[in-house]
């Protein structure tokens, strides 16, 4: 199994912080070459390290402005009715996240919206049409403090 060094993790810190980097400007920037990085950036690839390249919107730009981390209760905990539940709420572009979690709800949701009709739309017409849900309990954010993908490592 594939164990980074030091030279792994900063990559991965400055990729983090701008995925755009390119391998000069990381070779330049921790003293190693081209072809160095190069090797582990596709090492780093190949063995899940770096999963994707995104790009992160402002989610305001593109008419996101209603966040709601819903919580889901089940009405059943079979291994298959967690599955379903799983694979159908996947589908839905709304949903940003999805955790199973231990405590009183079975799942956290992060949803995106435009606005509160659109959400109370989400709800109505895909959430609550799942089977076997028992409870949703959503809270929706006012304010955003901090928003950040990058790990500390």
């Amino acid at each position: 199994m594939y164990q980074p060094d030091d030279t792994d993790y900063e990559i991965l810190r400055l990729l983090q912080r701008n995925g755009e980097l390119t391998n000069k400007e990381i070779a330049f920037s921790i003293g190693k070459s081209i072809a160095t990085i190069h090797e582990r950036v596709k090492r780093l690839k190949e063995e899940k390290y770096i999963k994707r390249t995104v790009a992160i919107l402002d989610r305001k730009k593109i008419n996101k402005n209603l966040i709601a981390f819903s919580h889901v209760l089940l009405s059943d905990h079979a291994f298959e009715t967690l599955n379903t539940f799983e694979k159908e709420v996947s589908k839905f572009p709304e949903v940003m996240e999805c955790f199973q979690m231990t405590g009183t709800f079975d799942f956290i949701l992060r949803i995106a919206t435009s606005d509160m009709d659109s959400y109370h739309e989400f709800y109505r017409h895909k959430l609550a049409k799942l089977p076997n849900i028992a409870t949703v309990q959503s809270f929706f954010v006012l304010s955003e403090t901090k928003s950040d993908t990058a790990y500390p490592l």
